[in-house]
């Protein structure tokens, strides 16, 4: 079985050099949790520039849906690249992006026929989907949730509202955005119990929001991930996207998954909202869309996407080398890797529901597919966050060759690429007891 070798003091020499010189010309805007400097990878296994060798289950944060450098996705993309690498779907035709439009419309969960916008990342397909919704509805105001992250462009981060530096001296914003608690039971705003709360989060929204301060009529969409990323990988009670969408279509607002993170068969589903039976009018799509090739894309019913020609485009938007990447990832997710995220991310959620047991810290375990997380608190009782455990966490798996990254304030999520094997869950909960274990206890 193989495991992760560590032959150097972390960073090593060449990595510590490297680092220096990050630091001398790189954005110091950029969060690196911890020294790693990447020279190359292969599935789910990760080797830095000094051959040390890690075991990853960060996937570029829940980017490389197929494993790293897929041989099949490392193909289509020579191939495309020896015919055409860009031409700008924006003022002309080409075969990629219109093979892949036609796809994920037929793949897509939204109602009725669809049509596809492509961007280059998450935050330009929330943009596309945000500037959408004003078109069509011609509504100024808008609904998103404490805790999202919808991306750092203007408006995705106006719409988002995750953590404070990430607003810092940005302001003022896009206005007519109110922002909401989303649905997170294990610290519940209203501090009911689910399921005999029976979903009061958002019966909250026309009983007192709409009726004290927010017009539901001149409100254009609903902006929400099916199961918030970056907010702690929080999953709401089933109940909750099918209230919360039917409230929108009462009011005529347009219900917008920003399934950028749970998308792609990262769930064990392509899409995370299937888990909840809804089909939204709007998804926003990036990350594991294309294997780790820069692509987005925004997927709406065709009579909502009724605005007209150079009201909205991107000069690199659908590009044919990430459109065959594309494809290759559709694949991919298809034949075996949904399929996969589903069976491996129950080991490993049982597998840390075990650990569980042990760790008094491990507060909350919680998961879909491979989008699993670990909450960290002080106490089990009081649910003190336990920020510096979790940060202590994951420089010390960090240290024994495993890598995670945090979601929220204190818990630690678990996102590899959908390529793990059962033998690849356990080394990463092997290392995982030991950190905690040395982390905490």
């Amino acid at each position: 079985m193989r495991v992760p070798v560590i032959k150097t003091k972390l960073p090593g020499p060449k990595a510590s050099e490297l680092i220096k010189k990050d630091q001398t010309f790189v954005s110091p805007s950029y969060t690196r949790v911890y020294p790693l400097v990447v020279d190359q990878a292969e599935g789910i296994w990760v080797r830095d520039v000094d051959s040390n060798v890690f075991l990853d289950f960060t996937a570029g944060i829940a980017v490389n849906a197929t494993g790293h450098c897929h041989p099949r996705v490392v193909s289509a993309i020579k191939n495309q690249a020896e015919q055409l690498l860009h031409m700008s779907g924006t003022d002309f035709y080409y075969t990629p992006q219109i093979a892949l439009a036609e796809r994920l419309a037929g793949l897509a969960s939204v109602r009725g026929d669809r049509r596809v916008y492509f961007g280059n990342s998450g935050a330009e397909a929330v943009e596309a989907a945000f500037k959408l919704a004003r078109w069509h509805t011609r509504r100024e105001l808008n609904i998103a949730f404490y805790g999202a992250f919808h991306g750092r462009t203007m408006g995705a981060l106006s719409l988002t509202a995750s953590k404070a530096i990430q607003k810092k001296h940005y302001h003022p914003f896009v206005p007519g955005i109110t922002h909401i608690p989303y649905a997170y039971c294990y610290r519940c705003h209203l501090n009911l119990c689910y399921p005999e709360c029976g979903v009061a989060c958002v019966r909250w929204i026309e009983d007192t929001l709409f009726r004290t301060n927010l017009p539901p009529e001149e409100i254009a969409a609903i902006f929400v991930e099916p199961i918030q990323g970056e907010g702690g990988y929080i999953i709401p009670p089933p109940e909750f996207h099918k209230e919360l969408h039917k409230l929108a279509q009462k009011y005529g607002i347009l219900y917008v998954a920003d399934e950028v993170q749970t998308g792609m068969g990262r769930t064990g589903k392509m899409f995370g909202m299937e888990h909840f039976d809804v089909v939204p009018d709007i998804m926003s799509l990036a990350k594991g869309i294309a294997s780790g090739m820069p692509l987005g894309a925004m997927v709406a019913r065709s009579e909502i996407m009724d605005w007209e020609a150079g009201s909205h485009a991107s000069t690199f938007g659908g590009n044919p080398v990430s459109c065959a990447a594309a494809m290759a990832t559709i694949d991919l997710l298809e034949e075996t890797l949904m399929e996969n995220a589903k069976e491996q991310g129950e080991l490993l959620l049982n597998g840390l529901r075990e650990q569980q047991i042990n760790h008094e810290c491990m507060g909350d375990v919680r998961g879909k597919g491979l989008m699993v997380a670990v909450e960290l608190v002080k106490d089990r009782e009081t649910k003190e966050p336990a920020k510096d455990w979790r940060d202590s966490v994951i420089k010390n798996a960090f240290l024994k060759g495993l890598l995670l990254l945090g979601c929220g304030e204190n818990s630690i999520r678990f996102c590899p690429a959908l390529t793990v094997s059962p033998e690849e869950i356990d080394t990463c909960l092997t290392i995982f007891d030991e950190a905690v274990l040395e982390s905490v206890e």
